[in-house]
């Protein structure tokens, strides 16, 4: 469970203190500290549910020189809560405010930054396209990781029905490499649901904050959109990979087990015969001549291994075993 927290930079310029800060970073923030932001600086805090609306028209909102924003984020492994988390931001000329309830990979970098820069202090826009771009290049690694897991399962599938065994065995790898992909595909989802978020929002920022951001802070996320661009590619490359292992482990899993039930197959055609002639001769009949032949139990034994041996004789002759 996260504390809840109310970080400002400058570090100095908290709350009634009469310097103006230029972001405040709410983490899982309380209704008082959204109340007490809201009374200081005249903003409304979006709460987390209205930060969880889905129509563009709740997530992406003008108002004068100010942007309301919120965009679900990428929820991390160790979470056992799948749920979608939102991430909220108030952007202005004069402050960001930033409004999440887990740990995003990236702030603390973009503060301990900033912070260390003292002679050269950001604005909000500033701070803001600083976040973005730690965003992008988190989710970009992310699809690296990704990537590389998929190819090493893709190797795993295909190098293990490489050599051809007599035994066929359904050892349990194929599945633990379904409910890898399948892991990797829920993951991917995830991915592509922050990266579309990222996309509206950035493109929204650059399309209705050009008359009061800086030039070269609109660069800066123009180069950013042209970046979530290319990861959407290669993300849409990386599921077509995927969908692609589903379906060569489930054609593999299809193809051991025809190849059991071939195999059931042909041990019940080959015990066929043998049974028909042990079964004829136990009925006891009088008028058998082998009953009364001096080495008819003999006879009988090789005629039912004789019936036994030619089937498996004719199917390894036809390749079929």
């Amino acid at each position: 469970m996260i504390a809840p927290m109310l970080i400002v930079y400058p570090s100095s310029g908290a709350p009634g203190t009469g310097v103006k800060p230029v972001w405040i970073d709410l983490l899982q923030p309380t209704p008082e500290e959204r109340d007490h932001v809201a009374s200081e600086y005249g903003l409304r805090i979006p709460s987390h549910e209205a930060l969880q609306e889905i129509e563009s028209s709740s997530r992406l909102r003008a108002d004068g020189h100010g942007l309301t924003l919120s965009m679900p984020l990428t929820v991390s492994e160790e979470r056992v809560d799948q749920l979608p988390v939102p991430l909220g931001f108030i952007v202005s000329p004069s402050l960001l405010v930033s409004i999440r309830f887990i740990e995003v990979h990236g702030f603390a970098d973009v503060r301990a930054r900033l912070e260390k820069d003292v002679a050269h202090p950001a604005d909000s826009t500033a701070v803001f396209a600083a976040l973005i771009e730690s965003m992008v290049d988190y989710r970009a690694d992310l699809l690296e990781v990704m990537s590389a897991q998929v190819a090493a399962v893709s190797k795993r599938v295909f190098v293990r029905h490489l050599p051809r065994t007599r035994r066929v065995v359904l050892d349990g790898s194929l599945r633990e490499m379904l409910a890898a992909v399948g892991a990797a595909g829920e993951r991917l989802s995830e991915i592509r649901e922050s990266l579309l978020g990222l996309q509206r929002l950035v493109s929204f920022s650059c399309e209705m904050a050009h008359e009061w951001m800086r030039p070269e802070i609109r660069a800066r996320l123009v180069t950013a959109r042209a970046d979530i661009a290319s990861l959407n590619d290669y993300e849409t490359d990386l599921w077509g990979k995927i969908h692609f292992l589903l379906d060569a482990i489930l054609g593999f899993l299809n193809t051991d087990q025809n190849e059991i039930f071939k195999v059931l197959t042909m041990v019940s055609v080959v015990g066929i015969p043998p049974t028909l002639i042990a079964s004829m001769y136990g009925m006891n009949f009088h008028n058998m001549p082998e009953y009364s032949w001096r080495y008819g139990y003999q006879f009988g034994l090789v005629l039912i291994l004789a019936s036994a041996i030619l089937p498996i004789v004719w199917f390894k002759w036809r390749g079929w075993w």
